[in-house]
This record gives structure tokens, sequence and C-alpha cells, in this order.
């Protein structure tokens, strides 16, 4: 093993510590929001940088780890004791997609805020809470023990109940509130397992855990597997642990919703990922997992199809296609996994995106509401950017959802049990009643008269006035409300290109998720790399 750079170390730390010496300052600089902006913008904007430095040297030499706080163990001279952060291909991925989210979002939220001026709320401490919930997020995809992973699942949560309570209005509180009791739970059980995990194996570091428990009975390491299920599963929004997602979302404003959506339920897929292939292989829970990814898909897009509220809808669609990347990870095969590691990147932009257009469609028409909505089609900009991934989440060729749906159908295919059969008649389903759903939305709120919306008429008044009880985001009297802030649109369209990339380029972005679950689908790299030696 080739000895890494001494600067590699401070390379993986940046998009923790950076975005969390922002926040930091933000919090200081609350009385100057032209300073919070700024500092806010190029915290995550480095750590977009830095993420993709890692996602280049992962790509041609494979696994880094660093060792902060390491006092070293008996045979591991480098210390699994203390925190150890591991960067290697599918964790740089997601760290560049998440951060390219993060700066669009935030961009967004900016833009949001200067134009509609959400006077009561308390816009000052929006930009420290959202940096932390960056390095929260960022940390996930490094943690390198259970206990970090842990630690950063909190940083979540804390800085998740800020954001979804903005405004503190009534129905944000009790969504609030409900989302910290099941994430609370989550935690418990995830407790639990670490301890559970550290009397089995006398360690929490994930690589010196992945040789212990091959020594483990088996009974004991599937005890141990299935309480780490549940926790993540409840955070990944897995079916059955995820009806708490639905109504907890689409409360809170538009860009903290869409932040959510792409990626606090992609950690919980990611950590399944991660201890499906390092902790755990040999395939003892995936007929458990084909079952859930089966269920999710299918009584997510149920779901969907029962909803008048976008919001709501796209929140049911979210948990739908949460069952895809599941049926990936359960196949436990290198086709598998990298349809879902290619899945998991188009989901994130995907979602967020749709997110973001909806937060557009209520700036310019006052309502998410398909009873409210209609003749959107007069903006044609507003209707192209729903439009395309729209399309995209439905699966329609060329795009990248018609691209990693087809890789996951091969990955069935070829595995060729009576459960794997079962999921790719599910995932077709699902896919062509997402289509449905996407479709209903496009006629109602696009195609339709506004006249021939049962509610239409409420949504009226919105050019002019418009009080939202719901979010308590007063527009009164403001000459811009019913157009769109170009500094909303932009970061918009940017998700929307973002979206593409992977469609244009879906050749050379396989090939590196290939080499990505080549990459976790051996678990020797990620060991040598963080105990050094021969393993």
């Amino acid at each position: 093993m080739t000895p890494q750079p001494s600067w590699i170390p401070v390379l993986i730390t940046l998009p923790t510590l950076v975005p969390l010496l922002g926040a930091a300052i933000t919090l200081l600089a609350g009385r100057s929001p032209i300073l919070q902006r700024a500092i806010a913008l190029l915290a995550i904007g480095t750590a977009l940088v830095a993420s993709g430095m890692m996602l280049y040297l992962t790509d041609k030499h494979g696994t880094f780890s660093v060792h902060i706080g390491g006092w070293g163990s008996k045979g591991y001279p480098n210390g699994p004791l203390g925190i150890t952060l591991v960067v290697d291909p599918l964790a740089a991925l997601m760290l560049v997609v998440s951060t390219v989210v993060l700066l669009c979002v935030v961009s967004y939220a900016i833009g949001q805020g200067i134009r509609d001026g959400t006077s009561q709320q308390p816009v000052s401490i929006f930009l420290p809470t959202y940096l932390i919930l960056c390095a929260g997020v960022c940390n996930s995809f490094l943690a390198g023990d259970l206990f970090n992973l842990f630690v950063s699942f909190e940083i979540l949560l804390s800085a998740s109940f800020v954001l979804l309570t903005l405004g503190a209005s009534g129905e944000r509180v009790r969504a609030g509130a409900s989302y910290v009791m099941v994430s609370m739970l989550s935690s418990l059980i995830f407790l639990a397992g670490i301890a559970f995990a550290y009397a089995t194996t006398g360690t929490l570091n994930l690589a010196e855990m992945a040789l212990r428990l091959d020594t483990v009975a088996d009974g004991t390491r599937n005890a141990l597997y299935a309480v780490l299920l549940v926790a993540f599963g409840i955070k990944a929004a897995v079916f059955p642990l995820s009806s708490w997602l639905p109504d907890s979302y689409p409360t809170a404003p538009a860009p903290v919703t869409a932040v959510f959506a792409g990626l606090l339920t992609k950690v919980g897929v990611y950590a399944i990922m991660r201890i499906h292939t390092l902790l755990f292989p040999g395939g003892s829970m995936d007929s458990v997992l084909m079952i859930a990814g089966l269920l999710t898909m299918l009584i997510g897009i149920f779901g969907a199809i029962a909803q008048s509220d976008i919001k709501r809808l796209l929140s049911f669609t979210l948990v739908s296609h949460i069952g895809y990347m599941i049926f990936g990870i359960a196949l436990s095969s290198r086709l598998g996994l990298s349809a879902a590691i290619y899945y998991v990147a188009h989901h994130i932009l995907v979602q967020t995106t749709l997110f973001l257009v909806v937060g557009l469609i209520e700036r310019q028409a006052g309502s998410a509401s398909l009873r409210r909505l209609g003749g959107l089609i007069a903006s044609p900009l507003l209707a192209g950017l729903f439009l395309i991934p729209a399309l995209n989440l439905g699966g329609i060729p060329p795009f990248s959802g018609f691209i990693g749906k087809v890789g996951l159908l091969e990955a069935g295919t070829r595995d060729g049990s009576v459960l794997a059969w079962l999921l790719v008649a599910g995932s077709v389903i699902t896919s062509l009643l997402t289509l449905y759903v996407m479709a209903r939305v496009w006629t109602k709120a696009f195609w339709r008269p506004r006249a021939d919306a049962p509610e239409g008429e409420l949504a009226d008044s919105a050019p002019s006035a418009l009080i939202d009880e719901r979010n308590d985001i007063s527009f009164d009297d403001r000459e811009d409300v019913g157009r769109m802030p170009v500094s909303m649109v932009i970061p918009t369209a940017l998700m929307v290109a973002a979206g593409l990339v992977l469609t244009f380029w879906a050749g050379p972005i396989l090939r590196f998720t290939d080499s990505a679950a080549d990459n976790i689908g051996d678990r020797t790299n990620y060991i040598v790399s963080v105990l050094g030696g021969d393993t």
C-alpha cells in the first residue's frame, strides 16, 4: 500500500471542519446578513472543492484515512482508537453530490429571504444552523467508527429540528416534535446497537469490527445487524419505518424541505450500504431487505397517488424511491451495488430539484395544492424547470432515472431468485405509477386553466397579497409577489443541469460507480487503509 501524502488528512477534515467554523463565524455575524451569506457560500464552496479533489484522488488511488486523537493499540500503530475519518470512492461521490445540493439550496434560500422578506422568522440563525447541518452530513459519509457516525446523526438531528421549526407556527412545531421523537427513538436504538457492538467485538472502529465480526457466532452477528438496520431504516424511511416522513417534511420552508428530502434519508441509505458491505457481508439479511424494499416502493407510491398537495405527494415519492436503493443493496452483487450508488446520486439531485420547483410554484401561484393550481403553463420557464426533473424521476429515457432503473432491473434479473423477480416487477409498477403521479401534477397544475380548479379562486389573490398561514409568511404589499426571483430561479436551474449531468455523462459516472462497488465489495482496501499493514 502506497503511503498517502501528508496533506491528505487536512483535505479529508475540510468538509466537516470548514462548515463548523463557518457556523461559528456566521453566528457571531448575526447583525450583518451580507457577511453571513458570504461566509456560508464560501464555507460550502470550500467543502465542495475539497470533496471534488477527494473524488479525483480516490478514483486514482483508492481509499484514504486519517486518525484524529488516535492512541494506537496492539498490532495497529495507526490507532483505531479515537476519531477515524475514511474516504473511498463511495464516500467521495456522496460528498460531491451532497455539497453541490447544499450550495445550490443555500443560494436559493438566500434569494428567497432577500425577495420574500420573511420578517417573522429568525433568519439570523438559519445560516449557522444550515452550516451545522452541512457538517453533520459530510461527517456522516466520512465516519470510520460507529460512535462518530452516531455523533454525526445527532448533529443532523439538532440542526434539523431548528430548521423545521423556523417561524414557530403551530403546524411546524407539531411536525418538528414528531420528527424529533422519531429521530430520538432511532438514536436510542442506534445507541443500543453501539453498546451491543462494543460488547461483542470490543471496538467501534468499523475496520477493526469487520475483522472481529468474522469470528462471532452467526446468531449474534444477525442480531447486531438487525438492531443497526432498524436504526438506519428509520433514518432512511424504509417501510414500515417511514410513516413519519410525509407528515414532517411538507410543513417546512421550501429550501429546508428540499435539502431534507434530498440528503437526510440518503445518509441512512449510505449507512445501510456501508454496514451491509463492510461489517455483514454474506447476504444473511438480503431477503429481509428485499421484502422491505418492495413494500417501500409500492406503499410509498400508492400514498403519493392519494395526495392533492404537491409537497406531500413528493414526500411519498421520496419514500417510494428509497425502495429502489434498498433493492440494489439487497442484491449484494457488483451490478446491484453500482446501480444503487448511481440511483442514490440521481435521486438526491432530482428530488431536491422538484422541491425547489415547488417553492417557485408557491412563490408564483400562492399555493402547492392541486385543488387550487392551474394555468402555470403560462410560465414556460417554470414549466420547463418542473418537467425535466419530473420526467427524470418517472424514469423516461434517456434520463438518469431510466438508466439507474435499467441497471437495477438488470441486476435483479441476473440474480434470478423469486424475490428478485418480484422486485423487478415491483420496480416497473412503481416507475409507471410515478410517471402517472408526475403527469397528474402536470395536467392539473400546468395544463388545466386556473378557473377549472375546484378551489382556484382561493389562490387568485396571490399576485397582490398573500398570507400563507401554514408557513407564517406574509407577502402583503410586496410588488414582487407572483414573480419568480432570479436569485431563486438560477439555483433551481443549476440543480436541473446537475441532474442532466448524470444523463449526458452516464458512461464515465457508471464506470466510477462500478469502481466504487468493487471497492466496497472487497473490504481489503478499506481495512488496510484504516489499520495499516497486512490483514
